[in-house]
């Protein structure tokens, strides 16, 4: 078995702090979070053959994790005693910038957490990652003029939590 990585292994490894963000937007919980990133990266590296024909490995790898997760939350509505700690209330998140920087950082996660799930991942992957409006349709499997509203209200609702009516025009 050889140990040189694969050119989608090096993309993988590239883009797991984007998967554990948007992981965070959807788990609102650390451990839940980093779990579903491994289960994630298992399954894209087990299943890599599926992939779609010239599908951005990026995008291939939200959309894997988003029907997981969904999968996770209806499996979860079976059973007792299990729920999910809100992302605000987390206090393991951990944040790489010092300081000052660190409290802005700290508190737009929780801002954004605070969102709707629906509303976060739109934020999260426009944004934050810098996709497309059509690439975000595409990986959460919505309309596009849903990624569009979403993002409006998002930013609304981001605005009034600042106490700013800067972005309501």
């Amino acid at each position: 078995m050889s140990t040189i990585a694969t050119h989608e292994e090096l993309e993988l490894i590239r883009a797991l702090p984007r998967l554990r963000r948007f992981a965070l937007t959807l788990t609102r919980n650390t451990a839940d979070a980093d779990d579903l990133v491994q289960d994630t990266c298992h399954k894209a590296l087990a299943k890599r053959a599926m992939k779609p024909e010239g599908a951005k490995l990026e995008s291939w790898l939200y959309t894997l994790m988003r029907n997981m997760w969904i999968d996770e939350v209806r499996k979860r509505k079976v059973r007792l005693g299990r729920g999910v700690v809100d992302a605000a209330e987390d206090t393991e998140l951990k944040i790489g910038p010092a300081g000052e920087d660190a409290v802005y950082v700290k508190q737009a996660r929780a801002m954004i957490a605070r969102l709707p799930e629906g509303l976060a991942s739109v934020f999260l992957l426009v944004n934050v990652e810098g996709h497309s409006y059509r690439e975000a349709a595409d990986i959460l499997q919505i309309p596009i003029g849903t990624v569009m509203s979403r993002l409006s209200t998002a930013r609304l609702r981001l605005a009034a939590m600042l106490g700013t009516e800067r972005y309501a025009a």
